[in-house]
Parts: C-alpha cells; sequence; structure tokens
C-alpha cells in the first residue's frame, strides 16, 4: 500500500499551481474538482509513490522480510513491466480515489477541506483497490486476501488522521483533518 499512501500527502507538499479542473465549474455553479486538485501536486504525488514502490523492489531484491514478515512483490522479480504497471496503478488510484471524492464533494456543495468523514480517510484506497483491480487482477487478488483488506480498512483512517494532523501542523494543509 505504500504506492499508494504516499502520493496524497506528497501531492499536498509540492502542489499548488494550475489547477486540474482550470477553475471551471459545472452546470451547478460549483467547481469541477477545486484549486486543492493541481497538476505539479498530480504528477508530484504519482513520482513519489512510483519511487516509493521502486524502493520498495530495491528492498525487496536484497530481502523478502521485514520483521519476519513476508513482503509481497509487486509481481515478478525485480523491475518489471507488471510491477511497474501495478505500482504506477497504485500511486495513480490513490490519486484518482482522491479526485473523485473531490468531484463528489463539490457536487455536495462542501468546501475545500470540509470534513467528510470515513469517505476522506478511505476514497485514496478505493480509487487504488479499483484502478489496481481493473489493470492487475490476479496480482490484485492474490495481494489483497480479505485479512489484509480488513487491516487496510482499519489501520488507515488512523494513518491519515496522523499524517493530516502532522501536514496541518507544518503548514501544508489548512485543516488538522
Amino acid at each position: 500500500m505504500l504506492p499508494a499512501y504516499i502520493p496524497s500527502p506528497l501531492a499536498a507538499v509540492f502542489g499548488g499551481g494550475k489547477a486540474i479542473d482550470g477553475g471551471r465549474n459545472m452546470g451547478d455553479g460549483r467547481r469541477v474538482l477545486g484549486d486543492g486538485k493541481t497538476y505539479r501536486g498530480l504528477f508530484a504525488g504519482i513520482f513519489f509513490g512510483m519511487l516509493t514502490g521502486l524502493l520498495q523492489l530495491y528492498y525487496l531484491s536484497r530481502s523478502t522480510t521485514l520483521l519476519s514478515v513476508e513482503l509481497p512483490s509487486f509481481g515478478g522479480e525485480g523491475i518489471t513491466a507488471s510491477a511497474v504497471i501495478v505500482i504506477f496503478s497504485l500511486a495513480f488510484g490513490s490519486l484518482f480515489g482522491d479526485m473523485f471524492m473531490s468531484f463528489f464533494k463539490r457536487r455536495l456543495g462542501l468546501k475545500r477541506g470540509a470534513p467528510f468523514p470515513i469517505a476522506d480517510q478511505l476514497d485514496f484506497v478505493l480509487g487504488a483497490w479499483i484502478i489496481t483491480y481493473l489493470v492487475a487482477p490476479a496480482w490484485f487478488s492474490a495481494n489483497f486476501t480479505l485479512p489484509i483488506i480488513i487491516a487496510v480498512l482499519v489501520l488507515t483512517p488512523l494513518l491519515h488522521l496522523s499524517t493530516n494532523i502532522i501536514g496541518y501542523y507544518i503548514g501544508v494543509k489548512n485543516e488538522p483533518w
């Protein structure tokens, strides 16, 4: 999950600039996504998600366990096309899920940064899972078993809240949620 966890906070750190929606509004008069979704943030998030996955591949080439836990591969040994595709789908999918939720929040009339419990904490996970499942269903099914899915769904909101609080205190987020 690291290639999916890393993009959103680093998109916030390195984001800014031109909004993906170009400042356009939908027929309801509300922004498509809002100023918080920028090209710089999108590309930075994908870059750092990919970098994280590639570093994981490097670690896996040295050891297949961490703290006595068997680590999953991204498909095959070393850097393969299938591994890069899985890593990209996790990174891009997490940002896609976040953008989709921003679109949905704008339709509900919620402003940028307005809390939307549970959805705010899991939108990127679901986006990463959906995109990765569509791109690599066999890999996804082999690696995201029911116990892993439950663990991710329980731990992610705690990790999300922790990183948002840190982001708030270092000044890259306007709200601590």
